[in-house]
């Protein structure tokens, strides 16, 4: 797999580089971009197999809020039958595993899980890049961490855990420190089976009744922002190797194939920031979270709808100035210099953490010239012939 893979590597100053689920962690952990999720109920073998989702590199088969409980047991059905499918696939010759999007299945709560993961093979591990934990909490982490271990263990497998921060002890102020100090002492010992962190931004918005629009961003809700802010505060320091995914945007794209086309502009951050139209406003209101979701270190996003994937995929990409920035700095001892385009300072030891973030960034989605080269990744390949 690689990001953003619709252009030539000619395209872009760096290009992506490919990876798939034996990737390193740090790898990984920086290419997951636009994380699909869809009911474990949806059958979407065919376009695996048929590679009819090039834009798809991440996704999850849900068993929990999008699975009624009585088509729960249909879910893990069809959850099973799509990796062991994938699996035979391979041995066929009609995939290979750089082919495959890291697949995650969400559990529905522990005691699903328990159950559940004894299904899991030496063969639908092979497939298979790890599980996403709702509503974790300091009392049920070591369940699901532990029985993790253990599937490792027995299969001779190296699956992930995405735990999801959400939920009234960590939303609510009067608790969520002691939370998320209970939780970050519990997940340290277990940190390298620990891919990402995610965040229920939908459940925490639900706490306080209230919803963002499309025309304002997660980080506008007040209680929500701080939430993120703490998590962040605990999960997202350099001297840790945890990762936090940003919040879904749970919208869908009203979007017709000329729009990119009609409304290239220059400099989309500036558009973003002033809200003056770009394309429509469901992708509007998606690029500006996604902007502000890097602005706070996050990396990726989970989306609802296939055609969130580009748009959240491209603005991962990094500018050849943030690049050349980064390059410098890392390659500097000390001081502070002149940035290569002279219009900034690059202090050495305050930035170099920046700097790795950048081309981690860089090494999974492409160098690009500049701002104006984001809507050019947007463009799907239909898109192009028009």
């Amino acid at each position: 797999m690689k990001h953003n893979q619709h252009l030539p590597d000619e395209y872009f100053q760096q290009p992506p580089q490919p990876f798939n689920k034996f990737s390193e962690k740090s790898i990984l952990q920086n290419s997951l971009g636009g994380t699909l999720y869809m009911p474990g109920t949806r059958k979407i073998i065919d376009k695996l197999i048929q590679k009819e989702l090039p834009e798809l590199k991440s996704m999850v088969m849900c068993l929990e809020d999008a699975v009624p409980e009585q088509d729960l047991e249909l879910a893990e059905e069809n959850i099973i039958y799509h990796l062991e499918s994938l699996y035979e696939a391979i041995q066929q010759g009609d995939l290979t595993i750089d082919e495959i999007p890291l697949i995650f299945i969400r559990a529905r709560n522990t005691e699903q899980f328990l159950n559940f993961s004894n299904k899991i093979t030496k063969k639908t591990a092979y497939v298979l890049t790890g599980f996403v934990f709702p509503k974790f909490y300091s009392y049920n982490a070591n369940i699901y961490l532990e029985k993790l271990k253990q599937i490792n263990l027995k299969l001779d497998s190296k699956l992930y855990a995405m735990p999801i921060l959400e939920g009234k002890t960590i939303a609510y102020r009067e608790s969520r420190s002691k939370e998320l100090e209970k939780l970050k002492l519990i997940l340290d010992p277990y940190q390298e089976q620990i891919l990402n962190i995610r965040i229920g931004g939908t459940d925490f918005s639900s706490l306080f009744g209230v919803r963002r629009s499309m025309h304002s961003t997660v980080y506008d809700i007040l209680p929500v922002r701080d939430a993120i802010s703490d998590i962040l505060n605990f999960f997202n320091r350099m001297e840790d190797s945890y990762t936090v995914s940003a919040p879904v945007w749970e919208y869908f794209l009203a979007y017709k194939k000329d729009d990119l086309l009609k409304y290239m502009r220059d400099d989309i951050h500036r558009s973003l920031l002033t809200k003056e139209p770009i394309l429509n406003d469901a992708i509007d209101g998606l690029l500006r979270e996604v902007v502000q979701d890097k602005a706070n270190g996050m990396v990726g996003k989970t989306v609802i709808h296939p055609s969130h994937l580009r748009f959240v995929n491209a603005m991962q990409a990094v500018t050849l100035e943030e690049y050349e920035d980064a390059i410098q700095i890392l390659e500097t001892h000390g001081g502070v210099i002149k940035s290569r385009n002279g219009n900034k300072m690059n202090e050495i030891a305050p930035h170099r953490n920046w700097a790795k973030r950048i081309t981690l960034r860089a090494q999974a989605y492409g160098v690009i010239n500049d701002e104006s080269e984001y809507m050019r990744l947007f463009l799907s390949p239909v898109d192009k012939q028009h």
